[in-house]
């Protein structure tokens, strides 16, 4: 074998990829693509779509390095094809009305609704209303790509192996089970586990949960009591159960609803998990590593590349948002890093304690 497999690194850290640049797509570049998309003779699988991609992406499909988001349009009437992927998405309804049908489950869904799709479950979408039917999809398929493991399928065959549920496995073959189990090593909590436990982890079950806009819009604008001084984020996650201490929305992302009122300014912070917002009412500014960009509604916007510092304000009247961050992807990884305040050292969540606010002092 060739030495040209080694790159010497003695002595040395090795170096990072610049970080990519904040992005904003404004709404009249999404309009113009949706009418593109919306012209075009209708594909065979029915599926119209484009995906976000940024400029110094040159792996993978993402707008930030391990999210990728896609434009979907259908015009009334149409439906597609059905797809089945080993990747997990958020959905999220920008324009008319329609319908997810998702292992044979049928969900109407309207403007600004939010839900997610589990990883190798067999869907499809369809247009029920008179206007176009747009979606924007989130997914953890750039990071897949990149791994070069991202399965898609168009017109699946449902499995014929059935799947266990969530509560127990099939009746265990006893001449295939290791007699010893999962056992401890030492008294430092080292253990050892068999291979039949290896190929045979517990299952959970990923249901596939809906968050109607309506809903959801009747507890965050409760938020709005919370004063001035209040040193948080207006915001609630989109929660998925199955996701536990990771906190998500699906295990990649979470999605979370946010209300800024008029002339809100955060603290400046930072955090290892990257950010794309969706501007779907009001106006305001990003600044991000001491450069300010402005938005406005409609606007899609990677907000925070990883571990860059940045913060939000909202202009004159109040702005709802739609954000996206692999936070339970590095929960998972144990590479969440945050700094709510950049007075504080950083934290390492979900393995050291986190932050605290003053929400109980904030409240009017």
């Amino acid at each position: 074998m060739s030495d040209s497999v080694f790159v010497d690194a003695s002595g040395s850290l090795p170096e990072r990829d610049a970080a990519w640049e904040p992005i904003v797509i404004p709404r009249a570049q999404i309009d113009r693509e949706i009418e593109r998309l919306a012209a075009l003779p209708r594909p065979g699988n029915g599926r119209r779509r484009s995906y976000f991609v940024h400029p110094s992406n040159k792996r993978s499909r993402g707008l930030a390095p391990g999210i990728e988001v896609a434009l979907d349009v259908l015009l009334p009437g149409e439906e597609t094809a059905t797809f089945r992927q080993n990747s997990t998405q958020v959905n999220f309804v920008i324009r008319g009305s329609g319908e997810t049908e998702i292992s044979g489950e049928r969900r109407r869904t309207s403007l600004f609704d939010v839900w997610n799709t589990p990883s190798m479950r067999i869907y499809r979408h369809k247009n029920l209303g008179d206007d176009l039917y747009v979606r924007l999809t989130y997914s953890n398929g750039a990071l897949l790509d990149m791994m070069n493991i991202h399965v898609i399928e168009e017109s699946p065959v449902p499995p014929v192996r059935a799947i266990e549920s969530a509560t127990g496995h099939a009746e265990a073959d006893e001449r295939k089970v290791n007699p010893f189990g999962t056992f401890p090593l030492n008294d430092e909590g080292a253990w050892m586990m068999p291979y039949e436990t290896l190929i045979n982890p517990p299952s959970v079950q990923s249901p596939a949960l809906y968050w109607p806009w309506g809903q959801v819009k009747q507890h965050l604008d409760k938020l709005e009591a919370l004063g001035k001084d209040y040193v948080g984020r207006r915001l609630y996650l989109l929660y998925n159960p199955m996701t536990g201490r990771t906190n998500g929305t699906t295990p990649n992302f979470f999605a979370t609803m946010t209300l800024r009122p008029p002339k809100i300014v955060d603290r400046p912070h930072r955090h290892s998990s990257a950010a794309i917002n969706y501007y779907f009412s009001g106006s305001g500014r990003s600044t991000v590593e001491g450069k300010v960009y402005e938005w406005a509604a409609g606007d899609l916007m990677l907000s925070a590349p990883g571990w860059a510092v940045h913060n939000h304000a909202s202009f004159d009247e109040p702005v709802y948002e739609l954000t996206i961050q692999d936070q339970p992807l590095n929960i998972a990884m144990e590479s969440l890093l945050w700094q709510e305040s950049l007075k504080e050292p950083p934290a390492l969540l979900g393995t050291e304690q986190g932050f605290a606010t003053n929400r109980t002092a904030a409240v009017a």
